[in-house]
């Protein structure tokens, strides 16, 4: 009996200290975010990879704008679709420490409590729930994604091809967060509810409250959810631009050795 109402003290200041997160702007989470992408060492260009841009545009000649567009769409279409494919997958967030959902830090005391009285299962059940709501609401995003790129311009093309290395984490973050929010919210909902992350949160919660002397907590998990899983979204993206930028063997078609060819000529 002593370690259900311990339990459920724990539970209860996890969701305190998880108020305090929630108030965190999606444009601060989203910094992190661009921080990350901006750390991420990049590829170095070698002289032998100046030499081979130099001959695929000696070879085949600059691109048109019209190829410009083209390129960009191959390559971000098949590149972006890939990542948020594997996010969807079983263990795509909780298997991805870039991107898995954990205790808020300042809940991580709290954590170590449930671990240290032997409830460490259920502190894991705790984390494995909020990262099976992720990748159920991570199968929304692949359309979401595809439709910006179809509706993106030449001139928004040229600025990805030539600027920096997040130039097309960039562009997604302002054609689609909006988008991905509303879609993710329902869909994680859902998915607390069927695994009963929902429920213990929810206990937790409505056993701090009846206590005395304490000020009432109202804790959105799905918010808290919602917004790590779009941050976890456009850290995939930003890896999967590296990857396109830098794989050498990516570029399967004429039209895309020779654009960016181009674009590693102007660097």
């Amino acid at each position: 009996m002593n370690k259900i109402k311990l339990l459920s003290l724990a539970f209860a200041a996890i969701a305190l200290n998880s108020y305090n997160a929630q108030s965190q702007s999606l444009g601060s989470l989203l910094k992190k975010v661009k921080s990350a992408t901006e750390t991420k060492p990049a590829t170095t260009t070698t002289p032998a990879n100046q030499q081979a841009a130099s001959a695929t545009t000696s070879t085949l000649g600059k691109p048109t704008n019209s190829e410009i567009g083209t390129g960009i769409k191959q390559a971000l279409e098949a590149g972006i679709s890939k990542g948020a494919d594997q996010l969807s997958m079983k263990d795509g967030f909780l298997g991805n420490m870039a991107v898995k959902i954990l205790f808020p830090p300042e809940a991580q005391k709290v954590e170590k409590t449930l671990r240290s009285i032997g409830l460490g299962s259920l502190a894991d059940n705790v984390v494995t729930s909020l990262n099976r709501a992720a990748e159920d609401a991570a199968k929304e995003a692949k359309p979401i994604f595809v439709s910006a790129i179809k509706q993106m311009t030449i001139t928004d093309a040229t600025n990805i091809l030539l600027g920096s290395q997040n130039s097309a984490t960039e562009y997604f973050k302002k054609a689609t967060t909006a988008q991905l929010l509303e879609k993710f919210k329902p869909v994680i909902n859902a998915s607390l509810s069927k695994v009963g992350a929902a429920k213990y949160w929810g206990d937790a919660t409505g056993q701090y409250n009846k206590l005395p002397m304490v000020k009432p907590v109202t804790t959105d998990l799905s918010g808290y959810v919602t917004q790590k899983a779009v941050e976890g979204m456009f850290i995939q993206v930003a890896q999967e631009e590296l990857t396109i930028r830098n794989n050498l063997g990516g570029r399967t078609t004429s039209v895309l050795q020779k654009v960016f060819g181009y674009a590693d000529e102007k660097k």
